[in-house]
């Protein structure tokens, strides 16, 4: 009986076809799905077209798979490393800069894929809702920059979705890097001196601060290096060049076992994040509970100041939004959430077992008394004069445990990634909830951009000199940990609404969130972090130094990790989030949610409590999943 195939499958032969020979990689695997496209390394996932294969559908299609093409055949992954800055916002605009770059050279070479890649940015441009933008805080300034820099490679206007965005910032751009831009269509062909020459755009847009060190300093460095080797060898032998725990380093190497390869990575640390030797043994086993918000030493309290708390709130999530728009945003977070649900039930049912496990009981063997082991009935039967071996059955010392949940709800979180966060909060509470695991949900973000009324009281103080955190707080309570899931259960699909997600300070929403669980009187607390990468909020770091934030959150998470009882873990959507916490994983797709969430909140559970400096610090996820979340 012959089967008669749908025109669709033609379609999606001959489009992988085309991918494969357009990115000169025959090993090139191309799935179709609902879920939103995406490339990782020799895997790319496109929209699944309609059965009547539409003309704008195929268009768009067709768009995304010659992008991904080619940035396959066209972008070095090793030499985008080296040459990218280290901020969260320079790392935007260099990789939609690079992207545009890949996308211009195949534009300008088939008129065709000119054609489908401008169908693709139409789509996805009007997708994010672009064309309504009104203000530049709509419109961001990498896709601005990324669209200035596709007009100059490839003379195509944008499309009418990006004209409004690019217009914002047109007049902008152009005053502050219009000639570095210029200078980037003659070495469109030339990945590294084009993505030196994106550094310099970076710099004339203010940035210069987040570039980080540059590549040709860290070469030189390399050779100093090299020729003072046979000095360090003869320290190394002498026992003079080892260092101690606890000693200030530049870079700690160490090698992931868990990893995908087993590859010898590296973290950067700054010679003051490592904990000295007295600092280690101040607290070493936690025994002593640190509270962020108290002042332990004078370095921290001036390192970090708020120029007023008056508009900051705490605010419960069914007080932001009347019942029926709550209503209808779970309903859609629950559309979403239908896509994964055997899985997730699968995944979830997994991990309660293991929990229930715990929780109940376990056996002790090899006794002399007891109820007999009949798995060591062997023995008897090989040698009779063996004795029979019994086993008693013991309860478990499992402690009463709180999780909370703190999700980030900044605006760079907007789209897939907020998903992504709701889902997770979701699975885990339905299924710790299950185990009798109290479970709280949090978020975090401000009230306003661009600093709100805190700002607007600066401005009318007359502009104090480092004014410290400028911008309104907002700190979400979603669930509190005695709520029963079935009545928060709707204030999640708050993270689904339009406007609610603004900047991010993560730093004092890591206080918050602790000072919360220690109030509880669970013997074990874990914290849960999920976010996107580093705090981010404009008005703040317009008048402080550009590493203001961050240098909190890093002094923050040290002192949670090494002198407190609270267990701290990080879960990354779609960015890396281990170079800042000890133990963290990084996901991209949402596919990936249910088993590694599962795993890592498993592994909290199976091993004992560990507080470690730095020092011992080990990427979560290995090498493939930290590489795939870089930047933000």
């Amino acid at each position: 009986m012959s089967t008669k195939e749908g025109p669709i499958e033609p379609f999606k032969r001959a489009l992988t076809a085309t991918m494969r020979t357009i990115a000169e990689s025959p090993d090139l695997t191309v799935t179709f799905g609902t879920e939103p496209p995406g490339l990782r390394g020799l895997r790319a996932r496109l929209p699944q077209p309609s059965r009547t294969l539409p003309a704008d559908e195929v268009a768009q299609v067709r768009g995304y798979s010659d992008a991904y093409a080619l940035r396959i055949v066209h972008h070095n992954e090793e030499v985008n490393t080296r040459l990218q800055p280290v901020g969260a916002n320079a790392i935007a605009v260099f990789d939609a800069v690079e992207q545009a770059r890949c996308e211009a050279i195949g534009a300008t070479e088939m008129a065709g894929v000119s054609q489908n890649l401008t169908a693709a940015l139409e789509q996805r441009l009007n997708a994010r809702g672009y064309q309504r933008a009104t203000k530049r805080e709509e419109a961001p300034l990498a896709e601005a920059v990324a669209l200035m820099v596709r007009e100059r490679l490839t003379g195509e206007a944008p499309p009418p979705s990006g004209k409004a965005t690019l217009d914002l910032w047109r007049s902008w751009i152009e005053e502050k890097a219009g000639k570095d831009i210029e200078r980037l269509s003659t070495l469109m062909n030339d990945q590294s001196a084009f993505a030196r020459a994106t550094r310099e755009v970076i710099r004339d847009l203010d940035m210069g601060d987040e570039l980080g060190e540059s590549p040709d300093d860290s070469s030189d460095e390399g050779e100093d290096q090299e020729g003072d080797s046979e000095q360090s060898q003869e320290q190394s032998q002498s026992g003079e060049a080892e260092q101690p725990d606890g000693e200030s380093s530049d870079q700690v190497e160490f090698t992931d076992g868990e990893g995908d390869e087993g590859d010898e990575q590296s973290v950067e640390m700054e010679s003051d994040e490592v904990p000295s030797d007295a600092e280690v043994d101040e607290s070493s086993e936690g025994n002593q509970p640190w509270r962020p918000n108290q002042a332990m030493d004078d370095r921290n309290r001036d390192l970090y100041k708020v120029f007023t708390t008056q508009f900051d709130e705490t605010i419960a999530a069914e007080d932001l939004c009347d019942a029926e728009e709550l209503a209808r945003l779970r309903q859609y977070l629950d559309q979403q959430l239908q896509q994964m649900q055997g899985v997730v039930s699968r995944l979830a049912n997994r991990l309660q077992r293991r929990l229930q496990a715990k929780q109940n009981r376990t056996w002790e063997f090899d006794l002399e008394e007891g109820m007999l082991d009949p798995a060591r009935l062997m023995r008897v039967v090989i040698d009779p004069m063996h004795p029979l071996s019994f086993k008693v059955e013991q309860d478990m010392n499992f402690r009463d445990t709180v999780v909370t949940l703190l999700l980030d709800n900044s605006g760079s979180m907007r789209g897939r990634p907020i998903t992504v966060a709701a889902m997770c909060a979701d699975i885990l509470a339905r299924t710790l909830e299950r185990c009798s695991v109290k479970v709280e949900i949090l978020g975090f973000t401000t009230r306003a951009w661009k600093g709100g009324q805190s700002r607007e009281r600066w401005l009318a103080e007359g502009k104090p000199v480092a004014p410290g955190r400028l911008n309104d707080l907002r700190h979400i309570v979603y669930k509190s940990a005695d709520m029963p899931w079935r009545r928060a259960r709707r204030n999640l699909g708050l993270m689904m609404r339009e406007g609610l997600l603004k900047e991010n300070i993560d730093g004092e929403a890591l206080i918050w969130a602790y000072n919360r669980l220690l109030a509880r009187p669970e013997q074990r607390r874990i914290l849960m972090v999920i976010s996107d990468g580093a705090p981010v909020d404009d008005s703040t770091l317009s008048v402080n130094a550009g590493n203001y934030l961050e240098r909190h959150l890093r002094s923050v998470i040290e002192q949670i990790e090494n002198r407190s009882p609270v267990e701290l873990i990080a879960i990354g959507i779609g960015h890396d989030v281990t170079r800042y916490y000890q133990r963290a994983v990084t996901i991209v797709d949402a596919e990936q949610l249910g088993g590694v969430m599962t795993e890592k909140l498993a592994e909290l559970f199976d091993e004992a409590p560990q507080k470690g400096g730095r020092g011992g610090r080990t990427r979560g996820g290995g090498k493939a999943l930290a590489a795939a979340g870089r930047g933000r």
